[in-house]
Formats: structure tokens, sequence, C-alpha cells
């Protein structure tokens, strides 16, 4: 399933040269191409220079540590995977990590199987969600199926579920709903809540959970 990271350059932001070159040795099985460098500035200077498809990065950097890095990449990408490699003294971070969309978190010490973990998540592809075990949701063919009935979704649906889906583990934010789901439409709060009252109705349980002010996040039955 990681095959496809074959074809894909990764940029390795570390500034421990040790950490960095235990990662860019594992990265090398993985990726046709692994960039290292330092710090932040280096970096955003390589990211500007080269087709980088996946970033992943340490937050304590001298120059631009990796919070300003990717508040920068992010304003000019919204898509390109980031993975962040923290530390528990990098925990007041997170919250702040979340809202720039970050696509996985490694926590230190860094091994193999965390990192092969973490590609797993956010490159392998999602057909099926199981919410219990006559519950499910069929992405590829857009459908709610419960006790073999079917119930159609929207592309839009769709979306949303995949997205909740992969932010399984976290509250979805409601900044993350409105740049993978409405992404350059506008979505006001009045048609979220309609949005996700109309997709509640398709299940034939409560399976969408609202965090007042924060977002969204699935129930699992299994």
């Amino acid at each position: 399933m990681l095959n496809k990271l074959k074809n894909l350059t990764i940029l390795c932001v570390e500034d421990n040269i040790g950490v960095r070159k235990r990662l860019v040795n594992t990265l090398n099985f993985y990726f046709q191409d692994v960039i290292e460098v330092s710090d932040g500035k280096e970096a955003y200077d390589a990211y500007q220079k080269s087709k980088i498809d996946v970033i992943i990065t340490d937050i304590d950097m001298p120059n631009i540590n990796g919070i300003e890095l990717i508040k920068k990449i992010r304003k000019e990408n919204v898509d390109i995977p980031i993975i962040v490699l923290t530390a528990y003294s990098n925990e007041e971070y997170l919250l702040e990590l979340i809202n720039l969309k970050i696509n996985h978190f490694i926590l230190k010490p860094i091994n193999a199987q965390k990192l092969q973990n973490a590609l797993q998540d956010i490159f392998t592809d999602i057909d099926t969600i199981k919410i219990d075990e006559i519950l499910y949701i069929n992405l590829n063919s857009m459908e709610i199926m419960s006790s073999g009935v079917a119930t159609k979704i929207t592309n839009k649906e769709r979306l949303f579920l995949k997205l909740l889906y992969k932010n399984k583990s976290n509250v979805t934010k409601y900044q993350n709903i409105q740049d993978c789901v409405w992404q350059n439409d506008i979505m006001s709060q009045s048609a979220l809540k309609t949005f996700i009252k109309v997709l509640r109705k398709k299940f034939p349980k409560e399976v969408i959970e609202n965090i007042s002010g924060v977002g969204y996040r699935f129930c699992f039955y299994i």
C-alpha cells in the first residue's frame, strides 16, 4: 500500500543531526527522494525550489521553528501532507498545530514502526468505514449500508465522512471541514448545521457527535 511513495519526494526537517540521519535512512526505503535540512529557513527555501510531495518536520528548531514553517507553507498549499515530530515538552503547541491541518503527529523518540504507521495513516486509501457489525459506509459507491439496505450519500457527505474517519482519534475542527469539504465555498454555521442534520437522518443511529464550539467526531460501536 506504500508503493506509491516510490514516486514521491519528502522534505525532512530536523536540527538534531543524529535523529535526522536515522530518519533519512528509514525514509529512503519508502521515497524516491529525501531532501534533508536542519532548520525551518532551509526547509522553506527547499520547498520553494523543489517539488515536495510530503513534509516531516520537528517543532523546536533555530531560525524558523516548525510552527512558523507550517504556517508559511499552509498559506500556499493546504493539501500537502505534513507530519510533525513532537515531544512531551511540545504539548502546548498541539492545538495550534491541529488548526494548521496537520496530517499526523509522531511522538519522540522516533522509530521505524511509528514512521510506518504515520505513512500508512496518510496514504492508505479509505474504501469502507465500519461503524458496527451491520452498519458501514462504502465511500466508493457513496452508500450507507445498514443490514443490507443502501442509502445514497452526496459527494460532500462522502468528503465529510472520510475526513471524520481520517481524524478519528481527534475532533475534526470547523476550519478543517471548511478547507476539505466546502473548499472554495463559504461554510456558514447555519449551512453546516443543516448539512449535519440531513446527514444524520441517513443513519439508523447516532454516529456523528458534536463537540460544542469545536467540531465533530465519529461514534463507533465496534
